[in-house]
C-alpha cells in the first residue's frame, strides 16, 4: 500500500535515534533481520563452521559433540530455519505481492502504542536489549502484515511454507501480532521512552 504520511511506532534495539533523525529505505538498504540472518557466521574457538564441525567429526559412534560445537551447531541451525523463512517469504513476495515493501528492505513498526508494546514484551522474553520506542513519520510503501501468520520455524515441506507465506502477504486479518513493513522516506519525530541498558 502506499501511504502519503503515516505515522507509527518501532523498537530501537541497536543504537539510539534522535529527533529529526531520517532514515531512507529504497530497495538496494538491507535492514537489520537481512544481516542477522545471512550474514552472520557461527564458528567454534577453531574457526570451524557447523558443516566443517561434522566434516571433521567421527560419526562412527553417533554424533557426540563436545559443550562448544553444540552451540555452534544450535545456533546455526536457528538461524538456517529462520533464513529459509525469510527466503521463502521474499520469494512469494517477489512473485505474488511485488508492491509490498520486502521484509529484508524495511523498517518495523506498528501502528498504534499498544501493538508496538506486544513486540516489547517478545524482545524482552529474548533478553533483547531495547534501547528506546520512537514515534515515526513515514512517506512511501507499507504493508501491514501479522507476524503470528509468518511460515512457522519448523521441519514443514516447502510447499506448506510457501503457503504459510501466501498467508502471510494477504494481510494483518487476526490482528494477533500486527507489523508494519514501512519503506520510503522514514522521520523520527519523537522519542516516546528511554531505556538504560
Amino acid at each position: 500500500m502506499k501511504a502519503n504520511e503515516l505515522y507509527v511506532y518501532h523498537i530501537v534495539t541497536r543504537k539510539k535515534m534522535s529527533r529529526g533523525q531520517i532514515i531512507n529505505f529504497d530497495k538496494n538498504q538491507k535492514n537489520t533481520l537481512y544481516h542477522f540472518f545471512f550474514e552472520r557466521e557461527q564458528l567454534n574457538a577453531k574457526g570451524e563452521d557447523f558443516i566443517q564441525i561434522l566434516q571433521n567429526h567421527d560419526t562412527s559412534k553417533g554424533l557426540n559433540l563436545n559443550e562448544e560445537n553444540a552451540k555452534v551447531a544450535i545456533k546455526y541451525i536457528g538461524q538456517t530455519i529462520r533464513a529459509i523463512r525469510e527466503v521463502v517469504v521474499e520469494m512469494v513476495r517477489l512473485q505474488e505481492f511485488p508492491e509490498y515493501p520486502s521484509r529484508l528492505s524495511c523498517l518495523y513498526a506498528a501502528k498504534s502504542y499498544e501493538d508496538v508494546l506486544k513486540w516489547k514484551k517478545i524482545f524482552d522474553s529474548y533478553h533483547r536489549n531495547i534501547l528506546q520506542i520512537v514515534k515515526l513519520r513515514v512517506n512511501g510503501n507499507f504493508f501491514e502484515g501479522d507476524g503470528n501468520r509468518l511460515p512457522k520455524e519448523d521441519g514443514v515441506p516447502f510447499s506448506q511454507k510457501m503457503e504459510q507465506a501466501r498467508e502471510y502477504w494477504q494481510g494483518n486479518v487476526k490482528n494477533e501480532l500486527p507489523e508494519l513493513l514501512s519503506s520510503g522516506k522514514i522521520e523520527v519525530v519523537e522519542i516516546i521512552e528511554e531505556f538504560s541498558v
